[in-house]
């Protein structure tokens, strides 16, 4: 029987992380860095990455790395979404790292572990595992094309870049050009990245490589999308006990009660379902079905509640200086990462042989 429950560890991890994303990514400050020309908080990241090892989770001690599992990375990540913390985690620890396990690369993984570089694979944000991902031409290790949609890709240091020739090249980020795009959600900014005879160094095959990241991605992400959904339901309650209404406290009133009640068995199940992809990713388990299991639930669950706390917050939740505008942002955004709800449905679909009507 799976223990889905927190270890200890894992618990004075998220208070470690908690403690430290208080004094780095409070509420003003994330949106007036999302105003700014630098929305990544490098601070933040140094002191995630360098000063607790947290970068290094996936990778083993041996090549510098922490040697802990996708559960304890699973805990950073609904505390990342609870703070909406704009920093590279996600995609340097996480999908980054990810695809150089596959290739057996330790030189750059040493760096990503260490934190003190970043990585980020060059694949859109909305590409689901399985899916059909985009290539640039390779000749004679020069490469040449232009990919849309990486997210971070602004704060990378090493971009690992798929080839038509079926290898995966890593590509520094000074010898490419990197322009920002329109993102909904300005504390993941994404990029356009385009190759005019980039040099590149081949670290290994890109497809299975860029299947591993991205099925990590999407059942890691879930845990992200917990930590908002959660984030709104708390935050929600907090409001509706202060705010009062005809001499009484707003959440007295039986109609949101019932509504946050709602929400409160969503963002359980949701909590349930992440725990259940990220075990499943430690240990060997049925990833295949209990990643898109968790994304198919997650995506719909976090925006509702982000838009619950909108609603539920009347007049102030309307306000750019209220943090629930970024909470709504990256949960509508992250619904479409590593694949909609329904791709993942019909992945899952013809996993367990139930076909859609």
């Amino acid at each position: 029987m799976t223990d889905l429950l927190y270890s200890e560890e894992e618990e004075a991890l998220r208070a470690a992380v908690r403690d430290l994303l208080a004094d780095h990514c409070d509420a003003p400050g994330v949106i007036a860095r999302t105003e700014s020309d630098a929305p990544h908080d490098l601070a933040a990241w140094k002191a995630l990455a360098d000063g607790m090892g947290l970068a290094g989770l996936l990778v083993p001690e041996e090549l510098g790395g922490q040697g802990a599992s996708h559960r304890e990375v699973a805990v950073v990540l609904e505390e990342l979404g609870r703070a909406v913390a704009p920093v590279p985690y996600l995609t340097s620890a996480v999908v980054a790292t990810e695809a150089l396990l596959e290739c057996g690369d330790e030189e750059l993984l040493g760096k990503l572990a260490s934190g003190r570089t970043i990585g980020v694979l060059a694949v859109g944000l909305q590409v689901a595992p399985g899916a059909a991902f985009k290539t640039v031409r390779v000749e004679g290790g020069r490469l040449t094309g232009e990919l849309t949609g990486i997210a971070d890709a602004v704060a990378a240091d090493v971009l690992l870049v798929p080839g038509d020739d079926g290898g995966l090249y890593a590509v520094a980020a000074d010898a490419v050009s990197i322009a920002p795009q329109v993102a909904f959600d300005l504390t993941r900014p994404l990029a356009a990245v385009t190759l005019d005879g980039a040099a590149g160094r081949r670290v290994g095959d890109a497809e299975p490589a860029v299947r591993r990241a991205l099925r990590t991605g999407a059942g890691l992400l879930a845990s992200e999308q917990f930590g908002v959904a959660e984030w709104a339901l708390t935050e929600t309650v907090r409001y509706l006990k202060e705010r009062k209404q005809f001499n009484r406290p707003v959440g007295g009133f039986q109609a949101l009660k019932h509504r946050l009640a709602q929400l409160w068995l969503e963002v359980v199940n949701l909590r349930a379902a992440a725990r259940g992809a990220a075990d499943a990713l430690a240990s060997g388990g049925d990833a295949d079905v209990l990643v898109p299991v968790a994304q198919a639930y997650a995506g719909p669950v976090a925006v509702r509640a982000a838009e619950e706390a909108l609603q539920l917050h009347a007049g102030i939740g309307m306000t750019w200086e209220h943090p629930i505008h970024l909470y709504l942002k990256r949960a509508k955004a992250d619904s479409i990462a590593f694949g909609t709800a329904g791709a993942h449905r019909e992945a899952l679909a013809a996993l367990v042989d139930l076909q859609a009507p």
